[in-house]
Parts: structure tokens; C-alpha cells; sequence
């Protein structure tokens, strides 16, 4: 493992744990997309299959089950918890994400790098990903403003990927046979979704305001 993955990962299980925090310390899920909270538990249930027939390492096989856990734990609190489902904004969270849904699933089909129950999965896991912060910034954009923990968290999972991108970079230098095209160009994709909210979250912190979308 390289830093930039490390790094990543790191920044990941932030974004994850500002979220967590935000959801207990205040008991409420204002300003979160439920809908892209799904969407990141499909991705790491079909993402990582593998726990079942591949050890790696310890640090990987609990870093999967720690985001499998919590992607879990922040659906069910927002679906189930009696307090913290009154909070959240159904009315704003109405991206249609069924139809992300479908469309990885027919892109993973389509393209992929094995034919195999496995990798398809791999495959719809990592288009999905791409996507699936659509939701969230969609749900901030009709709200407008933005609290403190939430434009953190997606600025946490916006860093997550800018790494992840750098680790790509330093693999295909370092390693001879390295071939997750798919992961990288998704990456790509994903990170630029992600273009406009740093550029507003910079000048809330450049002006020390509060974060605001435009509608």
C-alpha cells in the first residue's frame, strides 16, 4: 500500500465519521441525501463480495467491514431511528436514483474485465460509486445552505477521491501489470462531480462564511 491510498482511506473513514457525528451529536439527518446513503451501502455490499473468498489483509478486511457497518448504521438511523427520521428532508431528496442504479448495472454488463459474477458486481460497485454523490448534491443545491458537518463530509469524500486518483497515478508508474482502467476513469467522473462544490466550499473558507449553494 502506497500513501496516496492510505491517505484515501484515511480521508474516507473522515468523511464517514464527521457523518456519524453529525447523525448522534445532533440527532438529526437535515441536509442528507438517503438516497445516496443507499447507494453507498449497494456499493460496498456488492463491492466487496470477495470477503467471502479472498483475505488480503487485516487491515483490508476490516476496512471493508467498517464501511459495509457504518453505510448500514446511517441508513437504518435515518429510515428507523425515531428521532432522527423526523429530520430529514424528503421533500428535497427526490432524485430519481433507481435509474443509477439500473444504468451501472447495464454499463457493468457491458463493460467490465471479467465475465464473472465477481467482477460484474466489482464493476457495478465502482460505476455506481461515480454516481452516487448525484443525490446528495442535488438535495444541498435545492436547500441552499449548507451546515458545518455536511459540507465537511462531502468535502472529506470529495479528498478521498482526489487521492485515490493520485494512487492510480503512482501505480501505473510502479507497477508493471497495473489494469483497473475502470476504477480510474471512474474516478475521474466522479471526482469532477464534485468540481463546483469545492469551488464554493474554497470561498466559504477563503471569506470564513458560511457555505452556500447556488440554487
Amino acid at each position: 500500500m502506497n500513501i496516496f491510498r492510505f491517505a484515501g482511506d484515511m480521508t474516507h473513514l473522515i468523511s464517514i465519521l464527521v457523518l456519524l457525528l453529525k447523525i448522534y451529536a445532533t440527532k438529526s439527518c437535515s441536509g442528507i441525501s438517503l438516497k445516496t446513503q443507499e447507494l453507498y451501502a449497494l456499493v460496498f455490499l456488492t463491492r466487496y463480495l470477495d470477503l467471502f473468498t479472498d483475505f488480503i489483509s487485516v487491515y483490508n478486511t476490516i476496512m471493508k467491514l467498517v464501511f459495509i457497518a457504518s453505510s448500514l448504521a446511517i441508513v437504518w438511523c435515518m429510515r428507523m431511528h425515531r428521532i432522527v427520521r423526523r429530520s430529514y428532508d424528503k421533500e428535497l431528496d427526490t432524485f430519481r436514483h433507481y435509474f443509477l442504479i439500473l444504468a451501472s448495472f447495464v454499463l457493468a454488463l457491458l463493460v467490465h474485465e471479467k465475465f464473472t459474477f465477481q467482477e460484474i458486481f466489482w464493476a457495478f460497485s465502482i460505476y455506481l460509486e461515480a454516481v452516487a454523490i448525484l443525490p446528495q448534491l442535488v438535495l444541498l443545491q435545492r436547500s441552499g445552505n449548507v451546515d458545518n458537518l455536511t459540507g465537511q463530509y462531502v468535502f472529506f469524500l470529495g479528498a478521498y477521491r482526489g487521492f485515490y486518483i493520485l494512487n492510480w497515478i503512482y501505480r501505473y508508474f510502479t507497477e508493471q501489470h497495473f489494469s483497473r482502467w475502470i476504477a480510474c476513469i471512474s474516478g475521474l467522473a466522479q471526482t469532477a462531480l464534485y468540481a463546483d462544490f469545492f469551488y464554493y466550499y474554497f470561498i466559504s473558507w477563503k471569506n470564513n462564511a458560511k457555505l452556500q449553494l447556488p440554487a
